[in-house]
């Protein structure tokens, strides 16, 4: 009976041990296409290359913050853009959109440094109104930004959807995107290679069924969704950090949740090893 005892004990206990691996197993399969190529960084490591990120809202670096902060820790320089201050997000319930603006740009400034930002540069496009400002004057201020700033690599969004279908974020990326297309090449036009954030399909499926921005406003017809990954970084070392530049921004923590559901009620060693790359597409 004893003896029963102690081999049911240990049945139980290599059970309980071996269920969180079950359950990453189960959340990689449900979260990544095994297809797609992973890659240890997004550019080469020599020579170091200068890095500018054009996004149009606080929070919206959080989709590459683990890749970033990977080409930062591999001596490459971070140069982060974002074209509004957020005002409209008034998800924590903050109505006045002046205060709201101020609290939003103290929250980038620290998402900023905690993702180790050479620089971060901050504009006043209206949030929500960039359709308004129309995509000639976003591409002259993005082509003004390259030539200020000289960089060698451009990250933004896809010029397609935006992610979720935000029409600031699509407007942002197609400037962006068509800015490097119309001068790649081109004598003094210095950013040779570009790549936009995106999602792999069983990412898109599962952001449908929990995301409230994804239900709302990603395109019913598969044909006008995301464009497909080329590869993803392995980003799993910096998940903790991400975290924390996630909790930077304190007004957006409703939104947030939609982008990485349920990472306050799992461990931190299981969510990261889930949650473990960053997908993306090089505009070619």
């Amino acid at each position: 009976m004893k003896k029963l005892l102690i081999v049911s004990l240990g049945i139980i206990g290599f059970i309980l041990l071996l269920s969180p691996w079950i359950l990453i197993l189960f959340g990689k399969n449900q979260l990544h296409d095994h297809d797609i190529p992973q890659q240890e960084q997004l550019v080469e490591g020599q020579p170091k290359h200068r890095v500018l990120v054009v996004f149009p809202h606080p929070d919206d670096e959080v989709t590459v913050a683990g890749t970033l902060m990977k080409l930062k820790g591999q001596g490459h320089e971070i140069q982060m853009v974002c074209l509004t201050r957020g005002e409209k997000g008034n998800s924590s319930g903050i109505a006045d959109e002046v205060q709201l603006a101020r609290l939003r740009t103290d929250e980038m400034e620290k998402a900023a440094s905690l993702i180790g930002a050479d620089q971060l540069h901050m504009k006043d496009y209206p949030d929500s109104g960039l359709e308004e400002v129309g995509l000639d004057s976003l591409k002259k201020t993005v082509s003004e930004l390259i030539e200020e700033i000289r960089p060698d690599v451009l990250i933004s969004y896809d010029s397609k959807v935006g992610l979720y279908g935000h029409p600031d974020h699509r407007l942002t990326g197609q400037a962006v995107e068509e800015v490097f297309l119309e001068n790649k090449g081109k004598e003094g036009f210095t950013p040779d290679e570009m790549y936009q954030v995106t999602l792999c399909k069983k990412q898109v499926k599962l952001a449908l069924k929990l995301s409230s921005g994804f239900q709302k406003n990603y395109p019913e017809d598969p044909n006008l969704g995301l464009p497909e990954p080329d590869f993803s970084v392995r980003t799993r070392e910096f998940f903790p950090r991400t975290l924390d530049v996630m909790q930077a921004h304190a007004t957006q923590q409703a939104v947030l949740r939609d982008l990485m559901p349920f990472h306050e009620n799992v461990p931190i060693w299981i969510y990261s090893r889930i949650f473990d790359r960053e997908y993306f597409r090089q505009v070619k």
